[in-house]
């Protein structure tokens, strides 16, 4: 039985190839519930698909992401793939489906399911929530690389897929909180969310008025912003990651495909 550790670890990047693995597997790493209420008649997020392109340094990439929806909520997909340069250095892939469910605490992770073959740890997660909404916790059960896992939670935890919509919907209901959790395997932590300010972003795609969210692990000089589009009902058309100062991640809208799922 394993149980995951809320001690964070810091994992240094000494050359090209530890620096891909690394950048590319936390855009990914992240989903799910039990206790579901009633969807509302119209969706609050739109299904889509949609394609960044992904760049680190003179590394390139591409991630992939699809949003369906489901009977108590959404289902999401996301795929990222190295390319070129990045392919050969960093190898691998990483895919991930998040179920999440509508409750009266937002969207709230249900199952979710990894493969990682790029980050160093070569993560593979099978995670299934159970919550109680009335004293906001729950429990996670499920398999971690063959061990099994059952790990109690005393708080709302959103894996990366459901953290990225969760804010998008609090955006969009201007209830957006000032701290999230973040559950990656092993671990949880808890990101200090900032609202950076409007502006207009030009991407492959096109140019859009976007709203920037900013988060930030506590005790970290890395961050994490998300570009959001209120005209393709905030969905990021950037996704930005800083260290320092220092760009080290861009991934930036280049096909967007609504569907009536």
């Amino acid at each position: 039985m394993r149980h995951f550790s809320h001690v964070s670890r810091n994992v240094e990047v000494v050359n090209d190839s530890m620096r891909a693995k690394a950048l590319f597997a936390p855009v990914l790493l992240t989903g799910l519930i039990g206790l579901a209420e009633p969807s509302p008649a119209e969706p609050l997020l739109t299904p889509h698909a949609a394609e960044y392109k992904v760049r680190i340094s003179i590394l390139s990439g591409r991630l992939s992401t699809r949003l369906a929806g489901t009977d108590d909520g959404y289902e999401a997909m996301y795929l990222v793939q190295p390319k070129g340069l990045a392919a050969v250095i960093a190898g691998g892939k990483i895919e991930a489906t998040s179920n999440f469910v509508d409750t009266s605490r937002g969207f709230l992770p249900d199952r979710h399911v990894t493969a990682d073959s790029i980050s160093r740890d070569k993560i593979q997660a099978a995670l299934d929530f159970d919550w109680d909404l009335e004293t906001a916790s729950g429990v996670v059960t499920g398999e971690l690389n063959g061990e099994d896992v059952e790990q109690p939670l005393d708080n709302i935890v959103h894996d990366f897929v459901t953290l990225q919509y969760e804010i998008a919907r609090d955006l969009k209901n201007d209830t957006i909180k000032d701290e999230y959790v973040l559950f990656e395997p092993d671990e949880l932590k808890p990101l200090s969310i900032e609202t950076v300010g409007s502006d207009r972003i030009e991407v492959p795609y096109g140019e859009f008025e976007v709203i920037g969210v900013r988060h930030q692990r506590k005790g970290s000089s890395r961050t994490t912003t998300f570009w959001f589009a209120p005209e393709l009902d905030y969905l990021p058309v950037v996704i930005e990651r800083h260290r320092k100062g220092k760009t080290l991640f861009r991934a930036v809208l280049d096909t967007y495909t609504a569907s009536s799922e």
